[in-house]
């Protein structure tokens, strides 16, 4: 508070920590002028010999006094001293503290002091310079003190030495004058008087001085308190030189006039608008600093007045740009204006609608912060690109330069700008969509989704923990275009927030998965991946459509359901997933190799339209290593798949698994096969017909049966045609399904099973089913049996043999045309006296015999002779091979034996009903049970 007897105040009234503090400066004077025999520390600065026989005066200057007589508080003062430098200063007052008793005496410890302080002040420096980038030289020079060097290049003429103490922050610095010449704008600095310290500085009320030797407010421009008392900013002296001599004090002005909520002198103002001044004051003055002042005036208390007195004084192009390169046309004039007086009337809304956007769009200080930033830069919105420098990378917005390089915005402010931008569309867009959504329904588009708490939810999350600053860019950007009517604008953001507020997701970018990674990566059966990140955002959509969810078992069983459930209908999550895996992380690893006989709809294109597939090589993304988890995605989302989700993930689906059964590696082709074999099981035939597709699975599918022993290691044989054949019978179940309303074919007994023909029995030719299981069976089956005999490579007869009943059942009666072929070629296998030793193709023959007869049984009395043969063999070799088993393989044995038995009975049957054989069968039946051992095979 001012105390005066007169209505100029001459002292002022300190605070208990300003007197404690005022008296060990005057202290530490007094030490220095008594051991003024020492020596001096040399100093970047020489004190003029006039000035080395008085004592030291310190003073209190500029704003500390200001705001002194404005009744303010302040913890921030500048003290200036006579006779010697702040960094000189510094050191005699720590060597003063250091003293034994001296610290006590001013209630301070001297290690918190030093130390403590030092520490604190070190953060809070090195964090103001990180901020602003600020490229001047700070360094400690003593225990809790710093020197701050000067840079007269980029207008920074004071040198400080800076500490803290008592909880102040203290800047100490010499009195000066500035010498400019016309040969430089740098200015040499000299020890100066009150009086031209005064006059040096940027405004009268800026100038006033409070001597701590004399308690007295020291005005030498004889003007700082009548400005004051007028509410006026003007420069000590000529304004003109002022600001040519230091630029940065127009800015600096414009800070103190929206602070103080003063008016400028018209001269003053006339030298802050100059063209001139404003050239040098973009080229001249360190970007950072230019930061520093702009951050302190929007966060200041009347930033709508700093940004008009820039808008006013014509400083835009000035401040807000690059001075180290050309970002192109310049921007529009009027769109500053308009976006910084919108966003001062969203500050104080005067509709419902309007105060629902700032109460959730600028909630605190920093979106205030941010909301002015955006207002700014406004008339960068529409600038074209800023190349990069190096040509690779993605260019720059220029409003992102422009905060990056114009006013050294940090790192975090500018990465805001870019998202702004870079969403800005589908915010708008969303915005729209809800609005007519919610308001005008019927105005809508077809399967639009703009209103759904998961799309809504989702876009929070993409935009991320900015999105309130993306918005509000967004709305000024809208705002500033004035395409679209105000009120309209006001009541579409408002509707959106007011969704998101109903849908209680303001905060979904904060949204934690129910479930990690690792656990969806378990309940995939697949491997962890960088595919979990975006599974991740597919299981929280699902969350956010799903509220009431919690508990982390629900989500898992929710991911396991359609698997799990034949029905698929037990949850819509896991067909998603299918989707999103299909899209987004199996599809750009396969993109380089996929087929590309198939057009962007999944058609297969005619023949004509065709490029010819590129051989997959090692180096194939699908086939890295590190993307091993791609194939079990696959998989998982074929699964997946309804018949709906199916033909919309159709053109996704098919050309991984052609890429695959393209390759050279027999392992990628059956993985490919049974892959192929689960997506046909679900495939409608309209949609293969559709897609023109059959012939190509059929092509790439019919070569495969040819890879035989030798050219084909045995195994690798087998396994291929393990898959190879239940594939190709889903290609011609889909393709020639077999007919709705079969006729059955009349049994001989009950015991039998009822079979289909394909073909009408009035109808002598084939049809298109039957031609395609006749060569399957031909091409899969009994031409690898005769290329491969079966004492030779066993495994893979088995393996054939096994997929012989099923290829039967789906011909039915039409087996009877290959009963000749099959009949000497599974009494062969049995025949062979080896084939006890190998129970696995034992029983596949056994089987297939049971399947022939099943099938074939109106013509199997004519091949009786050739099928008991190879039965009685049989039975004799497992006989034989009996006598010297024990444990598990005499178990096998018996159990082959038994499965002879069942085939006798099952032939017993067939024969007793066909009149023609009937009673020679009785009689072979009755001769061949005389025969020793055959009574058991006979039996029943």
């Amino acid at each position: 508070m001012a105390s005066a007897q007169s209505s100029r105040p001459t002292e002022l009234e300190l605070s208990e920590v300003e007197t404690k503090l005022r008296q060990l400066l005057l202290d530490v004077a007094a030490y220095i002028d008594e051991t003024s025999g020492i020596e001096p520390i040399e100093t970047a600065v020489k004190v003029p010999e006039e000035l080395t026989k008085e004592k030291i005066v310190l003073r209190f200057t500029g704003g500390w006094v200001r705001d002194k007589l404005l009744g303010v508080g302040s913890h921030d003062i500048d003290v200036a001293i006579n006779k010697m430098t702040g960094e000189h200063f510094g050191l005699k007052m720590i060597e003063y503290l250091e003293i034994p008793g001296n610290a006590a005496k001013h209630g301070l410890d001297p290690r918190e002091e030093t130390t403590n302080d030092s520490k604190t002040e070190a953060k809070e420096e090195s964090a103001k310079d990180s901020r602003a980038g600020e490229k001047q030289k700070s360094r400690k020079i003593a225990p809790g003190l710093h020197k701050i060097e000067a840079n007269p290049e980029k207008s920074k003429n004071l040198e400080t030495a800076t500490t803290k103490i008592m909880g102040i922050d203290l800047d100490l610095v010499n009195l000066r004058k500035e010498t400019y010449n016309e040969v430089s704008r740098n200015p040499e600095i000299e020890f100066g008087t009150p009086e031209e310290d005064a006059m040096r500085r940027d405004a009268t009320v800026n100038a006033m001085f409070y001597n701590l030797n004399t308690s007295q407010i020291e005005d030498f421009t004889g003007r700082g308190w009548d400005d004051m008392q007028a509410k006026v900013i003007r420069t000590p002296l000529e304004p003109y030189q002022t600001f040519k001599d230091d630029p940065l004090r127009v800015l600096r002005l414009i800070r103190f006039a929206s602070r103080l909520d003063y008016t400028i002198d018209p001269a003053t103002e006339k030298a802050m608008s100059n063209a001139e001044i404003g050239e040098v004051l973009k080229i001249k003055i360190s970007r950072e600093r230019v930061g520093i002042e702009l951050e302190k005036m929007l966060k200041g208390p009347d930033p709508l007045r700093a940004m008009s007195l820039i808008d006013n004084l014509g400083l835009y192009d000035t401040i807000f740009t690059d001075p180290t390169r050309e970002l192109g046309p310049p921007p529009n004039p009027d769109w500053f204006g308009t976006a910084y007086r919108n966003f001062h009337a969203m500050l104080s809304p005067s509709t419902d609608s309007a105060s629902l956007i700032s109460e959730i769009l600028i909630r605190n200080e920093e979106e205030r912060y941010l909301g002015w930033i955006c207002a700014a830069l406004m008339p960068w919105a529409d600038a074209p690109m800023v190349p990069h420098p190096k040509r690779t990378q993605k260019p720059y917005y220029a409003a992102h330069v422009v905060a990056r390089e114009g006013f050294k915005a940090p790192n975090k402010i500018a990465d805001i700008i870019t998202v702004s931008q870079q969403n800005g569309e589908e915010i708008r867009r969303l915005v729209e969509g809800c609005y007519r959504q919610v308001k005008r329904p019927n105005t809508s588009k077809s399967g639009e989704d703009c209103i759904s708490r998961d799309v809504l939810g989702m876009a929070i999350r993409r935009w991320g923990a900015s999105w309130r600053t993306e918005v509000l860019w967004s709305f000024l950007y809208e705002v500033v275009l004035d395409s679209v009517d105000k009120e309209h604008l006001l009541t579409s953001y408002s509707t959106l927030l007011a969704q998101l507020t109903k849908y209680s997701i303001l905060e979904a970018h904060t949204f934690k998965p129910l479930i990690t990674g690792t656990q969806l990566a378990k309940a995939l059966d697949t491997k962890p991946g960088p595919w979990m990140r975006d599974a991740l955002d597919v299981v929280m959509a699902w969350q956010l459509r799903n509220p009431d969810v919690d508990d982390p078992n629900e989500a898992i069983a929710a991911v396991k359901a359609d698997r799990e459930a034949q029905n698929h209908t037990s949850s819509e999550l896991p067909s998603r997933l299918a989707s999103h895996f299909l899209q987004l992380t199996i599809r750009p690893l396969f993109q380089t190799s996929s087929s590309s006989n198939l057009t962007p709809a999944g058609h297969f294109a005619p023949s004509s339209a065709r490029t010819p597939v590129k051989p997959p090589t090692t180096t194939a993304p699908w086939k890295d290593p590190k993307n091993a988890y791609t194939i079990d995605l696959l998989r998982w989302s074929i699964s997946c798949l309804t018949s709906k989700t199916l033909q919309e993930n159709w053109p996704l689906v098919v050309p991984p698994i052609l890429t695959m059964l393209d390759d050279t590696d027999v392992e990628w082709k059956i993985a490919a096969l049974r892959m192929l074999t689960s997506l046909l099981h679900k495939t409608p035939q309209t949609l293969l017909a559709r897609t023109g597709l059959a012939p190509v699975f059929e092509d790439t599918i019919w070569p495969l049966f040819t890879h035989l022993p030798t050219l084909t290691p045995e195994a690798e044989s087998a396994a291929l045609f393990d898959a190879a054949i239940p594939a190709m019978e889903a290609v011609c179940d889909v393709v020639y399904p077999a007919s709705a309303s079969p006729e059955q074919s009349r049994s001989p007994s009950s015991s039998l099973r009822s079979t289909t023909s394909t073909a009408s029995p009035n109808s002598a030719l084939p049809s298109p089913r039957q031609k395609h299981l006749t060569r399957l069976l031909r091409s899969a089956i009994l031409h690898p049996l005769s290329h491969a005999p079966a004492h030779v490579y066993p495994h893979l007869a088995t393996t054939l043999l096994s997929h012989l009943p099923r290829v039967l059942r789906s011909l039915g009666l039409d087996t009877v045309a290959h009963l000749q072929t099959l009949t000497a070629l599974l009494e062969s296998i049995l025949s062979d006296p080896l084939a006890p030793i190998s129970p696995g193709l034992l029983k596949a023959a056994i089987r297939g015999l049971k399947s022939v007869i099943e099938c074939a049984w109106p013509r199997v009395g004519v091949y009786r002779g050739v099928i008991m043969q190879g039965l009685v063999k049989a039975w004799w070799g497992c006989g034989q091979e009996t006598k010297g088993a024990s444990g598990e393989r005499e178990k096998e044995l018996e159990e082959g034996r038994g499965e002879l038995r069942d085939v006798v009975r099952m032939l017993h049957v067939v024969l007793m009903a066909d009149e023609e054989v009937r009673d020679a069968w009785v009689e072979e039946k009755r001769a061949l049970g005389e025969v020793d051992g055959m009574g058991q095979l006979l039996d029943g």
